[in-house]
């Protein structure tokens, strides 16, 4: 399980790299939020829960949006939601 949270969060930090470019994404505290990190408003939010939508082919309802807050949320949330893989 680790890795695969390892590389959801390297994914969601890449998707974080393109809204974001000026961002250094080396500093990111994984339990700190986005915005407290980021210079993002709620359309770069917005952006970039679509393109978690695009990434990881899951369906995020609005009311999950607070589950995507950090990093540590966001790889938990999308490993929650990626289908099992085969044993």
């Amino acid at each position: 399980m680790t890795a695969q949270i390892n590389d959801i969060k390297n994914k969601v930090l890449r998707i974080l790299g393109r809204i974001a470019p000026e961002a250094d994404l080396t500093k990111i505290k994984p339990d700190v939020e986005f915005r407290d990190q980021l210079d993002i408003d709620s359309m770069d939010l917005l952006n970039f829960v679509i393109a978690l939508h695009k990434e990881f082919n899951v369906e995020i309802p609005e009311v999950d949006y607070p589950k995507l807050s950090t990093l540590d949320k966001c790889a938990t949330y999308l490993a929650s939601h990626q289908p099992a893989t085969a044993q």
